[in-house]
């Protein structure tokens, strides 16, 4: 099973599917279930560093009642999930462990592909789902964690009663996929049903999957702006990435998104003036700053910078599927406050980092 299931993760950890160390992916039998630990990537995993879970321990998270204050509550849950490892096991496990284990399948893969985040990031995503995944379920947007995984699991058991199976596909607002099979076989099957009838939707509205980029600067340009940013922001922007121009997302799309590239860039010449307005106003200095011609990203590290900029483009081409859809759906002002002061990010950010 875990051969099998670290194989599947390999297939899925691609850029087409994932950027950074976002998605999971487990499997289960009635004993254990075994997760993808946070903030490693999917294309990384190894057969050992999956977290083992016992399942009747993780049981117990769904009777439990939280604290209302939401930083409460996920440290509860936290120590809860880590509670449920198997003294053998180490790691941390995916804060979306218990909503793997909601379901009935043995294996599940969790991605956020940009052809599906076009449609999950959409003002008419819902309506599209119906559409084009009728033997899908979809979930309006909830902050991930613990609320996310109970209100899932009640809406798979929901699902379960008025179709007489669970859904193989799962569709989350503003967040992505999950896929669930008992072969992986099914979950590749399913995968490429998914994947095939949005580059047909997206074909038939004549939006590009690709995202254009204009010419790369300079070498001489990137090290101009690389100090003038250095000069502005100190160690955040101790390294930085350069690209040729492309439209940049405005807003919050995505946890990934928030965390790695933050909710929003700074869209004009960065100054000691420009900057100072930008963190006044978001409480951060910009990650992604777009300028006439290029556009670059920051980081305390190359590795921090280079991530920052994949999301970049990642969420640029989301924005531009989403025209397909009736354009893009931002996260609200209060889910985006959540995931930007939310431990687990923090955590997994490290992670991905080699911080932690």
């Amino acid at each position: 099973m875990l051969d099998k299931i670290t194989k599947l993760s390999h297939e899925f950890g691609t850029p087409e599917y994932v950027k950074g160390g976002g998605g999971n992916s487990s499997v289960k039998d009635k004993a254990t279930l075994w997760i993808k630990p946070s903030g490693t990537t999917l294309a990384e995993l190894t057969k050992d560093l999956f977290v083992a879970i016992d399942r009747s321990k993780i049981a117990r998270l769904y009777a439990v009642k939280p604290p209302e204050d939401p930083a409460a509550r996920e440290a509860l849950i936290k120590d809860m999930m880590m509670e449920s490892m198997y003294p053998y096991s180490s790691g941390r496990p995916s804060v979306e462990t218990p909503l793997h284990d909601s379901f009935n399948a043995i294996f599940v893969v969790h991605t956020h592909p940009p052809l599906v985040n076009g449609m999950t990031c959409a003002k008419n995503g819902a309506e599209v789902c119906k559409k084009l995944f009728p033997e899908a379920l979809w979930v309006d947007y909830i902050d991930p964690g613990y609320t996310l995984s109970i209100i899932v699991r009640n809406k798979l058991k929901e699902f379960e009663i008025r179709h007489g199976h669970e859904p193989e596909m799962v569709f989350i607002e503003n967040h992505g996929v999950f896929v669930a099979g008992n072969t992986v076989e099914s979950v590749r099957k399913t995968y490429k049903t998914i994947m095939s009838r949005l580059r047909k939707e997206y074909k038939k509205d004549k939006v590009s999957a690709t995202l254009e980029t204009g010419l790369a600067p300079s070498p001489a340009a990137k090290d101009e702006m690389g100090n003038l940013l250095k000069r502005l922001m100190g160690i955040e922007a101790s390294a930085v990435c350069a690209s040729g121009w492309f439209k940049v997302s405005q807003g919050p799309l995505s946890t990934d998104h928030v965390v790695f590239m933050k909710s929003y860039p700074l869209m004009v010449e960065p100054s000691t003036k420009t900057v100072a307005a930008f963190k006044s106003a978001n409480g951060y200095f910009p990650r992604v700053i777009s300028v006439s011609g290029a556009v670059f990203t920051t980081g305390v590290n190359e590795k921090n910078a280079e991530l920052a900029m994949q999301f970049a483009k990642d969420g640029a081409l989301v924005e531009q599927l989403a025209e397909a859809f009736g354009g893009v759906k931002y996260m609200s002002e209060k889910s985006k406050t959540f995931l930007e002061n939310w431990e687990v990010e923090a955590y997994r950010q490290k992670v991905a980092l080699g911080q932690a």
